[in-house]
């Protein structure tokens, strides 16, 4: 082995533990959030570049919107994996304000072309013009509602 293939070894090695050190971080890092809000909805939006719709699942549990986004790397042919800096694994969440009242039963999720990911979340405006009986349906083993993901 020369002096040459050696350094490049290194190099390649050294790139690597860089890339998958990155995509760590990155699967440890909650993603950034946006929370808006108008008369009858609060919209959250996460970037999910990268996510397919049957790779992400969005969960809200007492008032904070979870997301777990699962990606995955295409084989690309000819092509070498050089720096593996993309984390795959993906969560985020958003708290509500702690005043919020909505209905996630009738929230839904878009992904869009272009990564972004908008989820929709309804006030209760039941609970709102004060009528107490309005309740939330909640999988009674997780505490959680699934909201739908539309493309």
């Amino acid at each position: 082995m020369s002096l040459s293939d050696l350094r490049k070894s290194v190099s390649n090695a050294l790139y690597r533990h860089v890339g998958r050190a990155h995509s760590q971080v990155q699967n440890h890092r909650s993603l950034p959030v946006d929370i808006l809000e108008n008369d009858t909805t609060y919209q959250v939006v996460f970037d999910a570049p990268g996510a397919e719709p049957d790779d992400v699942q969005v969960r809200y549990l007492e008032g904070t919107v979870k997301i777990r986004i699962e990606r995955f790397r295409q084989f690309r042919e000819r092509y070498e994996m050089r720096f593996p800096g993309r984390g795959m694994e993906l969560d985020g969440e958003a708290d509500l304000p702690t005043d919020a009242v909505v209905d996630p039963d009738a929230g839904t999720a878009t992904l869009t072309e272009t990564g972004t990911l908008r989820i929709d979340i309804p006030k209760d405006s039941a609970v709102e013009n004060g009528d107490s009986d309005a309740e939330t349906d909640t999988d009674s083993t997780t505490g959680t509602d699934q909201l739908a993901i539309d493309e």
